[in-house]
């Protein structure tokens, strides 16, 4: 899937003009991280977002870069509608900490729920799923690829005991094992994440029959055009989709935001509500109510970002990322 660049790539001097690194703490430990650092590109159209985890290569990472890039210079496609439904987000938590976690997602009637996490068992992924079941109708779940195929159906049959999933989310990490866990689970909808942003063949898992659902993410795709195209090929399939986060900024988030609102279809709530785990950004958190957010342009306030702004060593590391991203994205023809 390639979509040819609407407007002549940037110079890196460009890009870095007036471009921000900050540091945004978290309320949680979430992926491994007690603070997520991004960078923010300002251009004619607005602001972007370039946040690519720290152990990504520069093939990969130069994807976020074009999303950001596509943010600020070109700007987002038409909407379709002006309000998204979100799911709540349950870290790999005790039970006891679930109420509170879930005040900070009002009205959502789905939550998406961290298990398989290192360290932990399958009795306390059990009990977490069971604690979100008293507070929202829908529940799925998200095991980041960390079982095997056996552990998966294991889990999967436990946690349906007590009721269905609405699917499961990247159960095992390679395609051959989704489509097992697929083929002994027919009853149970299994979603791929990694196995479609981080893919270079993004519809590989959809072939091989190794998902019902996929969760796609703006910046890992390269942008909102690639992955409306993307969910059109996935929709001749028979796959939908679901927008979602990669623990984006404000920022990031409301592109997600214009992602799925340019869809043509949405059926499932996305994972665009995870704003609340920070305890600052960028910018005032976006007022979630009835479940959904609404589909806004966000602007970073300036207070904000001296405040959050990362240390010069950590700003230098970033700049010099985007000169290398921007280098690979050139050597593409972008």
């Amino acid at each position: 899937m390639q979509l040819p660049s609407a407007l002549p790539l940037p110079s890196a001097d460009e890009l870095l003009d007036g471009a921000v690194v900050v540091s945004l703490p978290m309320r949680v430990r979430f992926r491994g991280i007690t603070e997520r650092e991004v960078l923010l590109l300002r251009g004619p159209a607005g602001w972007g977002e370039f946040g690519p985890f720290p152990e990504y290569g520069d093939d990969e990472a130069a994807h976020w870069l074009q999303s950001a890039i596509e943010a600020a210079w070109q700007g987002h496609p038409a909407p379709r509608r002006s309000r998204i439904a979100v799911n709540a987000t349950v870290p790999a938590i005790g039970p006891e900490r679930v109420p509170g976690v879930l005040t900070r997602f009002p009205g959502a009637r789905t939550a998406k729920v961290k298990v398989a996490e290192t360290g932990q068992d399958l009795a306390q992924d059990v009990a977490r799923v069971r604690a979100v079941r008293e507070h929202v109708p829908h529940v799925r779940i998200d095991a980041n690829g960390g079982w095997s195929v056996d552990a998966a159906v294991r889990a999967l049959t436990a946690f349906t005991a007590d009721g269905p999933l609405e699917y499961a989310e990247q159960p095992c990490a390679t395609v051959p094992e989704l489509v097992e866990v697929r083929r002994r689970l027919p009853g149970v909808r299994i979603a791929a994440d990694e196995s479609i942003r981080r893919a270079e063949d993004p519809l590989r898992v959809v072939r091989a029959g190794g998902a019902d659902v996929a969760v796609v993410k703006v910046s890992p795709l390269g942008g909102v055009r690639r992955l409306v195209a993307l969910a059109d090929e996935l929709a001749g399939h028979g796959v939908e989709v679901v927008v979602s986060s990669a623990l984006d900024s404000a920022v990031g988030i409301a592109t997600g935001l214009a992602a799925a609102a340019a869809l043509p279809d949405l059926p499932y709530a996305c994972g665009l509500g995870t704003g609340g785990f920070f305890e600052a950004d960028v910018a005032p958190a976006l007022h979630m109510s009835d479940g959904a957010l609404d589909v806004v342009a966000v602007e970073p306030e300036p207070e904000r970002l001296d405040a959050l702004r990362a240390d010069p060593d950590r700003v230098e590391w970033w700049c010099e990322r985007v000169r290398r991203c921007r280098t690979v994205l050139a050597g593409r023809g972008l």
